[in-house]
């Protein structure tokens, strides 16, 4: 590539995460999110799963080798201005990845995917601690839903009043920040964002629209696209907030199940 070229290039993201074959979730959603937001989209594939809107009916674990190999592809050659993480099955691929990340010097947000919209898991009860010990302290931002707070520290919340108490029990772990998403409350969509010091509370109108497969990768993709930009992570935070609420709204129906949420609502693309 010349220099001229690169100077004209995007900012970069590298999603390493797990293939969604339902296009709604996972892979698929990383990169359309990417597109959305104006970021060259690249990636490392850890699974292939059969997935569709009704639920997943199958799971493949890539090899630790193939991994990577697609990882160091990238990275050594085209560079990288952020990393997201998803789905990572195994102790194996968690550590490795963990590993990974921490020698590659940008921001890095790690979904810690533990099990889909339908309820199936996605993670191993072994890869647990892993996720603890190795993937959490590289993190720059740590998104985990309520219920993978709970699988994470055994810390059940119930209300707003709970936000805090998930973050300081995720934040034992390293990661510079985490939100604390919090959709699966009731009332407004209302997400917690900390580093131990400075707080922020975003909030959302909820949308009686049960089409939200793939809203915690979008999300996480949406402020990994931030952080490439330059963005802090509170605006990053923000400006994915923004995005995905969109992305909501236009849900759309898809299949038998829950469909997916609409990346592209701000060119009037989706299914809405």
């Amino acid at each position: 590539m010349s220099a001229s070229s690169r100077a004209s290039a995007p900012p970069r993201v590298l999603t390493v995460a797990g293939s969604d074959s339902g296009g709604g979730a996972g892979i698929q959603a990383d990169l359309k999110t990417m597109l959305a937001l104006g970021v060259h989209g690249m990636s490392v594939l850890t699974a292939v799963t059969a997935q569709n809107s009704l639920g997943v009916q199958g799971a493949w674990e890539l090899p630790v080798e193939a991994v990577r190999a697609q990882y160091r592809s990238v990275v050594d050659d085209i560079g990288v201005d952020a990393v997201k993480t998803g789905m990572l099955s195994s102790a194996e691929l968690v550590e490795t990845v963990a590993e990974l990340i921490g020698g590659t010097a940008v921001p890095s947000v790690v979904d810690p995917v533990g099990v889909s919209k339908h309820g199936d898991s996605l993670l191993a009860a072994s890869a647990l601690d892993s996720v603890r010990t190795k993937l959490l302290p590289v993190a720059t931002v740590a998104t985990p839903n309520l219920d993978e707070v709970a699988q994470l520290t055994g810390v059940e919340v119930e209300s707003e009043d709970g936000m805090r108490r998930a973050a300081a029990a995720v934040l034992a772990y390293g990661p510079t920040w985490v939100l604390i998403k919090g959709g699966h409350l009731s009332g407004d969509a209302v997400d917690f964002l900390t580093d131990g010091s400075e707080e922020h509370w975003l909030r959302a109108p909820r949308f009686d629209n049960r089409h939200t497969h793939g809203t915690g990768c979008t999300l996480a993709s949406a402020i990994a696209s931030g952080l490439a930009k330059g963005q802090s992570v509170p605006e990053a935070v923000a400006g994915a907030k923004e995005y995905v609420t969109g992305a909501i709204a236009g849900g759309f129906a898809l299949g038998g199940g829950i469909g997916p949420v609409d990346h592209g609502w701000r060119f009037g693309a989706g299914g809405a």
